[in-house]
């Protein structure tokens, strides 16, 4: 499911999908196909709604992946079950349905194995959260058979912090109980039908990671938890020591100063004096000007970071410029436009040493 907005990732989504954000360098919906590629799934529908070219034109037809895809456009927004009855030619047997918006190592081998032990219609990956006030809560009885579901619940209505993921496993039959060509959410209508009409729709609690970047801390928070390896994902670049990941034809001063963990990108050049980490991402071609210094920041695509510039608890967007000497901190954003020019891949007058020095 890849077709939503991302309201509350504004304004990081205003001009991706939320699948497309970018996480550690890469957007968010390529680690959801590496797991299902992992797990022996490859042919994948890719359901899409708001601004569908984006995730199109990206990833392609899969074969960079190792899958097969197959792409579903809403052309009226039909809920997250309306999405998945939309792509019904698709689907001719038992099949799987994961959000292309969080980052999970769940194990999908062993849900579907319990799927079919139960001989369920319907079996809902679960989660333990702190809050689950965000999504939909599951009460299970002693079999894990689902026997109550209330989406997104006031804090008073709270019976359980048990949560659904967004992760699925169906029988076919699940599309005769979705009406076809009309808006129908899971959490919302789908499932509280299912457990009233008493039928088999099971829970199944996952034992790994699992985070929903819906909001701002999130967003951050499942970041820093990829580099510090609670997520059992996989990061590109060489680790060239414990917690430090670099792309390629990365170009790193001497003088500059790196503390992991961090993740520096293809292209990316770092200029003498700066400082980048802890808990720092760089996307690709990032350029980080003299005496900048950035932790617990993300940084996408094409950015520059003027000199002596200050980031922390700060998201700075695709081909966005931070003015010398600025402070972007406390859950700040800086958004690309078009009017900005993308930082250029070489500026420096102190030449560059043509591989990775020795990092502190």
């Amino acid at each position: 499911m890849a077709g939503g907005k991302g309201t509350r990732l504004l304004p990081l989504t205003s001009r991706v999908p939320k699948p497309m954000v970018e996480l550690v360098g890469r957007p968010c919906i390529e680690y959801a196909i590496e797991l299902l590629c992992r797990h022996g799934i490859r042919d994948i529908a890719v359901t899409v709604q708001y601004l569908p070219e984006v995730l199109v034109n990206h990833l392609g037809d899969g074969s960079r992946f190792g899958v097969r895809l197959h792409f579903f456009e809403e052309r009226e927004p039909l809920g997250t079950a309306g999405s998945v009855k939309n792509a019904a030619s698709f689907l001719d047997d038992t099949f799987l349905v994961i959000s292309g918006d969080a980052v999970t190592d769940a194990d999908l081998t062993q849900v579907i194995s319990h799927h079919r032990q139960r001989q369920a219609l319907a079996t809902l990956v679960l989660s333990e959260v702190a809050c689950p006030s965000e999504f939909g809560i599951v009460l299970t009885d002693g079999s894990g058979r689902i026997q109550r579901f209330l989406e997104k619940p006031k804090p008073h209505e709270a019976f359980s912090n048990t949560v659904n993921t967004g992760i699925y496993v169906f029988e076919r039959e699940i599309l005769d109980v979705i009406p076809k060509g009309t808006p129908c959410d899971f959490g919302k209508e789908l499932f509280p039908q299912l457990v009233n009409a008493e039928l088999p729709i099971y829970g199944w609690t996952a034992a790994g990671y699992w985070s929903d970047i819906g909001n701002w801390e999130q967003y951050l928070s499942t970041q820093f938890d990829m580099l510090s390896r609670r997520v059992a994902v996989r990061i590109h670049g060489a680790e060239a020591r414990p917690g430090l990941w670099l792309g390629r034809g990365v170009h790193i001063h001497k003088q500059a100063h790196i503390q992991g963990p961090a993740y520096i990108g293809d292209g990316t050049v770092i200029e003498a004096g700066a400082t980048v980490g802890p808990y720092a991402a760089l996307g690709p071609n990032t350029y980080v000007e003299a005496g900048a210094t950035l932790s617990h920041s993300i940084v996408w695509n094409g950015a520059r970071i003027g000199k002596q510039a200050i980031l922390q608890h700060a998201v700075v967007c695709r081909d966005a410029c931070v003015e010398p000497c600025a402070t972007v901190m406390g859950e700040s954003v800086g958004t690309g436009d078009e009017t900005l020019q993308p930082a250029p891949l070489h500026t420096t007058a102190d030449p560059l040493p043509p591989t990775i020095p020795s990092l502190t």
